[in-house]
């Protein structure tokens, strides 16, 4: 397995940590595009509770995230942009292309990541992206989630899992690293299914997969239906067993950014063991350390 620290290390030559930035964006299953409220899962603030104000200079943010990481990291630290709130290329291409050269001239940036959706990516965004990869080493990472198109209708994701063959086939064409979201736990999934989106997403020619269980988020559709008893969250070891058998899946190029993630305290609801980062780490260590 190749973890993100090592691909880091190896291309950079060092650490690397994400400063998290906001666009003024939104995504189109909120506008009314293709539908409102977003996905099921996802919270009122689009994924982006660890990020500043989209209504700063991405300059601003960028020092700000810095300034936060300041006391937890190396003093050789690189940075990664990454723009990760709602859907950061669902906007006008030049406003897109202005964004990204802000972060690409930052003085402490040596890469960016943009996080998106696979039907955002229309050709004048295309352009701006590989234009970017050109300047500076460029991360796009497109939330597939599942390959089931009827649990992806369901959770309200808008868009046919073709679509997200066409995205990565477009992207890789022009030289842009591809990385892939899935979540473990959704509902309607059996683990064979979980395990099939991972499989997809590699035969799809992703170059990084990022895991993370279903969270339940205040203020999203998934509450309801959790307080209701309708759906369950995965447990830790549960979780972590299907993530084992994933990483079997998972060819020695393809980069594993993320085994699971750390929802916001503020909103999240369940499975509360996300919650204690320190404790998921040293399983994780503990469970995983012949692959680290």
């Amino acid at each position: 397995m190749i973890t993100a620290a090592a691909h880091y290390k190896d291309r950079f030559g060092h650490k690397m940590y994400k400063a998290a930035i906001s666009l003024d964006v939104t995504c189109p299953n909120r506008d009314g595009t293709k539908g409102t409220g977003g996905c099921a899962f996802c919270s009122a603030e689009g994924s982006g509770e660890f990020a500043s104000s989209c209504k700063l200079p991405v300059s601003v943010q960028i020092d700000e995230a810095i300034r936060r990481l300041a006391r937890k990291v190396p003093a050789d630290t690189g940075y990664i942009a990454y723009f990760q709130s709602f859907t950061s290329t669902y906007c006008d291409a030049d406003y897109l292309r202005t964004k990204l050269n802000e972060a690409a001239s930052h003085p402490k940036v040596e890469a960016i990541s943009v996080a998106t959706r696979p039907d955002c990516i229309p050709p004048e965004v295309l352009d701006v992206l590989s234009d970017t990869a050109k300047k500076i080493p460029l991360y796009t990472e497109l939330g597939l989630q599942t390959c089931d198109d009827k649990v992806a209708a369901d959770f309200g994701r808008g868009y046919e899992t073709r679509v997200y063959d066409e995205a990565v086939k477009a992207l890789k064409e022009r030289g842009i690293n591809v990385i892939t979201h899935v979540i473990f736990g959704l509902p309607g999934e059996d683990k064979d299914m979980m395990l099939r989106s991972v499989k997809y997403a590699v035969d799809a020619g992703t170059d990084g997969l990022k895991f993370t269980c279903l969270y339940i988020n205040r203020g999203t559709r998934y509450e309801q239906l959790y307080n209701e008893g309708k759906i369950a969250v995965l447990e830790q070891q549960e979780y972590f067993d299907i993530v084992s058998e994933a990483l079997r899946l998972v060819p020695e190029n393809v980069v594993i950014h993320r085994l699971t993630g750390d929802g916001a305290k503020k909103v999240l609801i369940a499975p509360m063991w996300t919650a204690d980062k320190r404790r998921v780490v040293n399983y994780i260590n503990r469970r995983f350390k012949d692959l680290l």
